[in-house]
């Protein structure tokens, strides 16, 4: 009913929906049962939804109270004003319409519609679908000038040059030469244009080389090569053992006599564990390669979607008799950008292009601007009309005589230097030294700086989201822990567990009293009594036992220098020589529990769909017929197998999951929710054993119920599921295992460091939610004493309103929460839940596709305007790290895809510590100080110039002409100015000491309107004093006023870069005596400005010393007396 909720109040009521969602809180455990189905009553009719604000109480809910009349936002915002809404509201829609009309014609987007594929007949496909080729490319060769052009000029700094450096043509405007306005402006946009083209060219020889590939298509007339951009729906294609999938297809047959295949979808998942693929059983029957033409048949696959978890579609062969149908699923699909592991495969493309589910995963990369460009940017506005004003005020003292407009605009550009156009040029050449620094840093070796134009986001970071395998942990899983129940084996007493398996299992109770006897502790003694206790013996047995046949592992033998491919994989009789062998599965848990069995003796040598053989540690093999298998699902959380031993004929049915689903499976007992509360604080991810012995009748009646299941049409998950079930009561618990899931060299510390320095960190990974919940406790994101708020599954509006209710009332908790019910969520209350995830010290987001960890960065941004990073290490975290405001790539096992996309790249997570708290820290104070100080040299100037207007009658003509201009922004200033990238206000040692310092630059409080104010007034001081201390003792000649104020400036800027430098390094000295020595010996060579006789005068030097002591020491003593009556934080901690 809720889900199909409007967000205005429409009367309708859907019992199906009704019942369906009563019957899933009933579930919901001990004391809930009673008050659920009360409370959907009251909820027949849907308006009560969106006349219930999110906040209420669960009372209020229940109790229908009057109190509540809030109506959500959406409704309120519709209430408004006649006129206004008419006006506003007609002009956005025409605008909108527009907009819409002009993208539709440029960029027609088709519907996505599912697909008959018929096998090996592109031509009979009905509509034209997308070229299978990858494009990563923002520009072609006739937008790449336009747009590098349009992503300069849309920041209001670069455009304001531009306009002024066009005026220059228009010779009633021209001020001095052409080469002073235009020579920066080119060379800024000269490098832009380089750096780019270097991009684009970079990008699209990856492109070309990925699009070259070759494979062999499948015709009538035999194989062909194709390039991977030509393949087409409906094409047949091989692709052999370690090469890339060239688009999304369905399994049609495989080399493997097993029928079945892994693949390798780190670079789509960002899981390393390989994925088995089974092919349709129709086609792999088939005699031969050719007879998939002999055959009519057809795939019908669904429309292309996001879910890369999910996949529906039928097989159907149309020329047999009857027709044979096939139900296909995620298990006989090959995903694009996925590696063939094994053998070789033949498949049928299905989606092309910007169809496959890895391209519509990932976003387009976006031009990333940095916090710190944009306060620039609207400080250079505020800038802009402080000119105007100050332009329009000469105008009016001028008495609008004459011309006023062409004065104005004279004016206008007289001051222009208030807006420095070296401005842009510093800063550039600031971020590049910034980038060198963190690479040749050796504390964090093997960084890379991608992106050069955004150092300073480093220091600006509230939010950190980061994948979990590969980036958080190695992804290497080591067995740790066995619980029988009443005895605990740890990794340093496994020789017992193969002290009980050398000896053969007891068959009787007696028997096995004798054999533990020796064995076993005196505390176990006991379990030889009754004849229900059965000896821990033979426990062992069957627990290791279960643990190496209740898994989807499979034993892959490496084919031999000299061997063949054909003969990569032997027959059963070969000699499964153990060091050949390496173990794959879905799962690197499953992995680490075979290799345990292993290690103590039970070894799995061999296994395909229908059989499974382990060899005892004396050497025999046995044999298990598989009968059944049951694949762990998100909502089972568990999985199965019913294997018969060929030996015995016994059929038994082995389980094992999550606690919380098994522990309503498994026989009454007393010690397992204690033991996987004990395991779980230690980080190990707990699995519950279990198995139940199955009569031949029973489980004949079992898998006919299973195969009537499996054909429905309607609800067949469900009806699989209850029959699946019926199988899982009163099990006998077997054991408790506790796997480890290694973590990176010191997270815990860096993660630590991350929460003092008031970062929060989200999780967001693809994996389980047990996992994920795990690894956040070991790895220390969510400390121990803090609570977990799990959000349950919801799946529609009613749900959602529900568990953020409930999730409100929690304080203090860090929330899990699924990709299924965030989508959900985000759908009906994006709103609410940013609110109320925002407050939690953490969040963990599993099962999250690689788009919804995009949608999760773009969340935060848009409802906190606080800035994210994301980190990851695979293919599937690309759109997170370009969708974040800054994005750090981890070179790892999954690849270099999401290193390669990062702004910065590191080679371990622990480097992030460093590169914040100490390179985001300098970039930002130092850009900050140089962005100041750059605008301060551009108001000082524009303020001597307003003071000589004002005094020489209003007249718009220059005070310093020529290579005055360009030497005072250039070479008599440049090296001081841009000396201040190499200062710091606190030590490294100290910035990782002290993560609380990085709380500050948070706030944004080094660049902010009030410092800018201040630099205002120092400016307009500075340039007041200077201007009207020369105008006062100037003798004779207006020469003198231009040589005594020109040379105080000079030294007027050499001594504010000493006064804002705060740790002084010897470069920093040799800019500022080389600056000086460049001054005084160019004043040989400015006869056309300076009287020469003039300046080496004692008159001269004593004039010049006196006004910058007055316009300097004014600012030094304020400065002294700051420091002492309120020093900055860090002086506390470095003194």
């Amino acid at each position: 009913m809720a889900d199909q909720i409007p967000l205005y109040p429409v009367r309708s009521s859907a019992a199906a929906a009704h019942r369906k969602r009563a019957a899933y809180y009933s579930a919901a455990g001990p004391g809930s049962g009673a008050e659920w189905p009360s409370r959907y009553q009251l909820e027949d009719e849907s308006a009560h939804l969106d006349e219930m604000p999110l906040m209420m109480s669960e009372e209020g809910f229940e109790n229908d109270e009057s109190d509540y009349h809030t109506l959500p936002r959406a409704r309120t915002a519709r209430r408004r004003r006649g006129l206004e809404r008419f006006v506003c509201g007609g002009w956005k829609l025409l605008c909108t319409s527009c907009c819409d009309w002009l993208v539709n014609i440029c960029q027609r987007k088709r519907e996505l519609k599912a697909r008959t594929v018929w096998l090996g007949c592109p031509e009979k496909c009905e509509e034209k679908h997308p070229r299978n080729s990858i494009k990563n490319q923002k520009y072609n060769i006739f937008t790449f000038i336009p747009g590098v052009l349009y992503e300069q000029f849309k920041f209001f700094l670069n455009l304001y040059f531009l306009v002024v450096s066009c005026s220059q043509f228009v010779p009633a405007l021209k001020i001095g030469y052409l080469y002073t306005y235009w020579a920066p402006l080119g060379f800024v946009l000269a490098v832009t244009i380089m750096r780019e083209a270097i991009d684009e060219f970079r990008r699209f020889q990856r492109d070309k080389e990925v699009n070259s590939q070759l494979y062999s298509k499948l015709t009538v007339r035999g194989k062909v090569q194709v390039k991977s951009s030509d393949i087409q729906v409906g094409d047949l294609i091989i692709v052999e053992k370690n090469q890339r999938i060239p688009s999304d297809m369905v399994f049609l047959r495989t080399s493997e006599k097993a029928g079945s295949c892994f693949i390798r979808t780190d670079q789509l998942d960002g899981e390393t564990d390989w994925k088995l693929k089974v092919a349709v059983s129709c086609t792999q029957r088939l005699p031969a390669l050719g007879d998939l033409f002999s055959i009519s048949a057809y795939v019908y696959a669904q429309k292309p979607q996001l879910d890369i978890h999910s996949f529906e579609g039928t097989f159907t062969r149309e020329d047999s008799d009857p027709p044979i149908h096939e139900s296909l699923s995620i298990e006989n699909t090959l995903w694009a950008n996925t590696i063939v592991a094994s053998g070789t495969v033949i498949g049928v493309v299905i989606y092309t292009g910007k169809e496959t589910r890895s391209v519509m995963n990932t976003s387009n990369p976006k031009n990333k601007v940095g916090l710190l460009d944009l306060e620039l940017n609207q400080l250079t506005k505020a800038l802009f009309v402080a000119l105007v004003a100050l332009s329009v005020v000469m105008v009016t003292l001028q008495g609008f005589v004459g011309p006023w407009y062409r004065s104005l605009f004279r004016f206008l550009l007289l001051f222009s230097y208030i807006i420095p156009i070296s401005l842009r040029v510093n800063l550039d050449m600031g971020k590049a030294a910034y980038g060198w620094m963190i690479m040749k840093d050796e504390s964090i070796p093997g960084t890379v700086v991608r992106t050069s134009t955004i150092p300073e986001e480093l220091g600006r970071l509230v939010y950190l989201l980061t994948d979990k395998t590969g980036t958080l942990t190695q992804n290497e899983m080591v067995f740790k822990r066995l619980h029988l129940g009443t005895v605990s084996y740890g990794a340093d007493t496994m020789d017992e567990i193969q002290g009980h398996l050398r000896n053969p299992c007891p068959q009787m109770q007696s028997q096995a009293g004798g054999n533990n006897a020796s064995s076993t502790p005196p505390r176990k003694a006991q379990s030889s009594a009754p004849k229900v206790r059965k000896s821990v013996s033979s426990r062992v047995h069957e627990a290791v036992k279960a643990i190496a046949l209740c898994h989807n592992v499979s034993p892959v033998y490496e084919s031999r220098a000299g061997v063949g491919g054909e003969a990569e994989y032997a027959e059963a009789d070969q000699d499964f020589s153990d060091g050949n062998r390496t173990y794959q599965a879905a799962s690197p848990d499953e992995v680490a529990l075979v290799q345990w069995t292993e290690s103590v003796g039970l070894t799995l040598v061999s296994r395909d769909l229908g059989s499974v053989q382990l060899r005892t540690p004396s050497g025999q093999i046995q044999t298990y017929c598989i009968l059944q298998m049951f694949p762990f699902t998100s909502e089972s959380k568990r999985m199965g197998v019913i294997v018969r031993d060929e030996s015995t004929a016994e059929i038994t049915f082995y389980m094992k999951g999550a606690d919380v689903a098994m522990s309503s499976i498994v026989q009454y007992n007393d010690w397992l929710e204690e033991e996987c509360g004990n395991m779980a604080r230690e980080g190990l991810r707990t699995l519950v054993v279990a198995k139940r012995a199955l009569t031949e009748e029973q489980y004949q009646d079992f898998e006919s119920r299973y195969s009537q299941a499996k054909l429905s049409i309607h609800d067949r998950a469900l009806k699989v599921a209850a029959v699946v079930e019926s199988l899982e009561r009163q099990m006998e618990l077997l054991c408790l295992t506790g796997v480890e899931d290694r973590l990176q060299a010191d997270v815990r510390p860096t993660l630590e460091l991350l929460r003092n320095a008031g970062i929060k960190i989200w999780m967001l990974t693809g994996d389980k939610l047990e996992t994920a919940t795990c690894i956040a406790k070991s790895s220390h994101l969510v400390s121990r004493t803090q609570d977990i708020h799990i959000f349950r599954p919801v799946t529609n509006r009613g749900e959602a309103h529900l568990e953020l209710n409930a999730f409100r009332r929690k304080h203090d908790c860090a929330l899990v929460i699924s990709g299924d019910s965030l989508e959900v969520c985000l759908k009906y209350y994006e709103h609410e839940l940013a609110e109320l995830a925002c407050q939690c010290p953490a969040v963990v987001c599993c099962r999250c596709s690689p788009t919804q960890k995009a949608r999760i960065a773009k969340l935060l941004q848009h409802h906190t305007g606080k800035r994210t990073c994301a980190v990851g290490d695979g293919g599937n975290d690309v759109s997170m790290i370009q969708a974040a405001d800054c994005g750090i790539g981890i070179e790892g096992k999954e690849g270099r895809q999401a290193s390669l996309a990062a702004d910065f790249s590191v080679t371990q997570f622990r480097h992030i510590g460093r590169l914040l708290m100490v390179h985001g820290r300098s970039s930002y104070k130092r850009s900050a100080a140089l962005g100041q100080f750059v605008m301060h040299r551009g108001l000082i100037i524009s303020t001597m110039q307003a003071v000589f207007s004002s005094v020489f009658y209003f007249a718009s003509v220059p005070l310093y002409q020529g290579f005055l201009m360009v030497g005072y922004a250039t070479i008599y200033t440049m090296f001081p100015v841009f000396s201040l990238v190499l200062d710091q206000d606190v030590k490294p040692e100290t910035a990782m000491l002290y993560p609380e310092l990085y709380k500050d630059l948070t706030k944004g409080r080094s660049l902010s309107f009030k410092t800018f104010l201040v630099w205002v007034l120092i400016s307009i001081y500075q340039g007041g004093i200077l201007m009207y201390g020369a105008l006062l003792l100037f003798e004779s000649e207006f020469v003198h006023v231009l040589a005594i104020s020109f040379t105080a400036l000079i030294l007027t800027e050499l001594l504010m870069v000493a006064l804002t430098i705060r740790t002084w390094h010897w470069l920093m000295a040799v800019a500022e005596v080389l600056s000086l020595g460049c001054y005084v010996a160019s004043l040989a060579f400015l006869n056309e400005y300076f009287d020469v006789a003039f300046i080496t005068t004692v008159t001269f030097v004593w004039k010049v010393s006196a006004i910058t002591m007055v316009s300097c020491l004014p600012l030094y003593v304020l400065k002294y007396l700051k420091r002492k009556l309120s020093p900055p934080s860090y002086t506390k901690l470095t003194s």
